[in-house]
């Protein structure tokens, strides 16, 4: 697959004038950026302080916009005198929209309004695909859907070129129409977003159309992606992670790691609906999010509207706690069963899936009605897969009761990658760890490798269609992996459900 290169430097001045104080005083600024190597701001200010800063954020979220922390800037620098020049570094930044502070005192209050950044300025738009399916449609219905956020750059302007009648397509990159019946299932449109300066790219998209009156979304692909620090230990990681989500289909996402912004920037650029916590969690969803329930201990969930009020989901994400880990304690100290159960709790991984499944109990009570599914990086292996025929593959061990696993399988939720795959010894399902095969990624000893990351789900109306682990291209371990197509440490887990209620 196509790799798109790091982000080219860019020179931004920032011209600040303020009054004495930074707390109150009138906030003014300018920006100039022209082409140039690396990313340097320059500033001035009338309140100087060895630990005022300069820091970059992602413009989808994450920056001190109501001047308090939400989450770690990208890059940053302190901005000591009355004037100076700033320099970030770049080779960690992707191509794309960006915002910078100028804050005072290795705090949030801002000593000018904030700075929008496109890098790199004289980039040619590109797409992170050269097709993609979008959300259903339905004859009859109004259909609206977002490409704008796929271009690789902001000022681009979209033109239909080719495509059903039906659909339009906006200067922003908006589609919308009435599909009219009973026509074909699918309709393509061929968009072309252009920028200034002559570059362009074109898209082809693909919209399923259901007949008319019938269910919208007869099948859902679910899954869970654990994005490893947002994805950036990994050379252009925006661009993959949009490509794989994309090519694998998925409807909804329970994300984990997604260090406050993940979430929110896949979603401005997939034209999906999205949920985002300031720390791991996050959802992304096709279809519109309806309700929040917010975070319990170390998870959260939403409600998902497939069909307005007629087709919904409950969806819960987690992310329990990483240390101790009970196969480092079986396979490499040789820990006895109660003394490894014990650390679970230790943990928080006992307590955490304890207060999850406390706060989804009358969903699970009522999923005959509004399905629910709980999904994520659970840090722990399943009792399913500790088995007897595995006990070699297990370090010695067998039938160990993994609370993780036990407790929601006691509170009635079904763990959908054994429904599909129920022999743990033909389909392993490891997802810990493509790129530690060895402790130390490729050196070290071998790596205990376990399935955990999950898809659980209760309610008669969803069907186990498929499950199965999935992992792009031939990731290269630790220590190379920053060039992977794969920007994480986990293989995810996608279930393909039947609709059935």
């Amino acid at each position: 697959m196509r790799i798109r290169n790091l982000v080219p430097a860019v020179v931004a001045a920032i011209i600040l004038a303020l009054g004495a104080a930074p707390a109150s005083a009138e906030r003014q600024g300018t920006l100039e950026v022209v082409e140039g190597s690396p990313v340097t701001f320059s500033y001035t200010t009338a309140a100087p302080d060895p630990t005022n800063w300069i820091g970059l954020y992602h413009a989808s979220g994450g920056g001190p916009a109501d001047e308090e922390y939400v989450s770690p800037s990208l890059v940053w620098r302190y901005a000591p005198g009355t004037a100076g020049t700033v320099t970030l570094p770049a080779d960690s930044l992707e191509p794309g929209h960006y915002v910078a502070y100028f804050l005072a005192r290795d705090g949030y209050t801002w000593l000018t309004e904030p700075i929008d950044v496109h890098l790199p300025v004289d980039a040619p738009v590109t797409f992170p695909v050269d097709a993609a399916t979008l959300h259903n449609a339905r004859v009859g219905d109004p259909y609206e859907a977002e490409l704008g956020g796929l271009a690789s750059r902001p000022d681009a302007r979209f033109a239909k070129v080719a495509g059903d009648a039906w659909i339009d397509v906006s200067a922003d990159g908006a589609l919308s129409g009435t599909p009219d019946g009973p026509g074909p299932t699918t309709a393509e449109v061929t968009v072309e977003a252009t920028v200034p300066g002559g570059s362009s790219a074109r898209l082809t998209a693909t919209v399923p159309v259901r007949p008319q009156g019938s269910v919208l979304v007869p099948e859902l692909d679910v899954l869970t992606f654990n994005t490893w620090h947002g994805g950036s230990r990994v050379t252009g990681h925006h661009d993959k992670q949009v490509r794989f989500l994309l090519e694998s289909g998925a409807d909804v996402v329970g994300l984990q790691e997604t260090e406050g912004t993940a979430a929110a920037r896949l979603a401005d650029a997939l034209g999906w609906y999205h949920w985002q916590s300031g720390g791991s969690l996050g959802v992304l969803s096709r279809y519109p999010i309806v309700e929040e329930y917010g975070t319990v201990n170390a998870s959260a969930g939403v409600r998902v509207a497939l069909d307005g009020a007629h087709s919904q989901i409950n969806l819960w994400t987690a992310h329990l706690g990483y240390t101790p880990y009970g196969p480092y304690d079986a396979c490499f100290d040789g820990m006895d069963v109660d003394t490894i159960l014990d650390r679970e709790a230790q943990s928080g991984r006992t307590g955490q899936i304890t207060d999850t499944l406390a706060a989804m109990s009358g969903q699970i009570d009522r999923a005959d009605d509004v399905p629910v599914l709980l999904v994520g990086d659970f840090n722990a292996p399943s009792h399913l897969d500790w088995t007897e025929e595995l006990r070699e593959k297990n370090c010695g061990y067998a039938d160990v009761p993994w609370p993780t696993s036990v407790l929601p399988t006691e509170a009635g939720l079904v763990d959908s990658f054994r429904v599909a795959h129920p022999d743990p010894v033909a389909v392993p399902g490891t997802t810990w760890s493509p790129l530690y095969p060895r402790h130390n990624g490729s050196t070290g000893r071998a790596e205990p490798q376990d399935r955990i990351d999950f898809v659980y789900h209760a309610g008669e109306g969803l069907r186990v269609r498929d499950s199965r682990t999935v992992v792009a291209g031939d990731p290269a371990p630790v220590p190379d992996h920053t060039d992977n197509e794969w920007t994480t440490d986990h293989a995810t887990v996608l279930t393909t459900y039947e609709l059935t209620g």
